[in-house]
């Protein structure tokens, strides 16, 4: 239990730290670091329950991407900038790196499966930014054509 702490712990400062790289203000650093914390401890959680590779990167991207958007309407600032830092500890860097060295070292099979494993954990991410993104797209929408309703209506005919 101890070992979850510290790894959520170190994507809450990864976090952060990919945040100052990207210049952000002080406030927003908090939320990304926040952000990034909250998906590395769903993706904990789902790999303790066996979940899958996959299934926790996508569980864990909606997480981020759901904490994203909140934060985004809270703050009054572009999604990308909780998003983005709070992906970051995600991100399946160390598989693209094996991939190569394996391509580099011809040793094709183990590229390849490598390769295929990046791929459907960057594809995991990529859909479960994807999902939340519509979700809050299609209530924003909502929300202004019931505005736009509203004043109809109180338009004299």
């Amino acid at each position: 239990m101890m070992i979850i702490f510290i790894r959520v712990i170190s994507a809450f400062f990864t976090s952060i730290c990919f945040g100052i790289i990207f210049s952000l203000q002080e406030k927003k650093l908090f939320f990304a670091g926040i952000s990034g914390a909250i998906g590395w401890f769903i993706y904990e959680v789902f790999k303790f329950l066996n979940f899958s590779g996959p299934s926790s990167y996508f569980l864990a991207s909606v997480g981020i991407t759901f904490t994203a958007e909140i934060i985004a309407r809270k703050l009054k600032t572009p999604v990308t900038v909780s998003l983005i830092p709070g992906l970051i500890p995600l991100v399946p860097g160390g598989g693209i790196y094996y991939t190569l060295f394996y391509l580099l070292h011809k040793d094709m099979l183990k590229a390849a499966e490598k390769g295929l494993e990046s791929i459907l954990l960057s594809g995991a991410l990529a859909f479960g930014i994807l999902f939340v993104s519509t979700i809050f797209g299609v209530i924003s929408r909502l929300k202004k054509l019931k505005k736009i309703k509203k004043k109809l209506k109180k338009q004299p005919k």
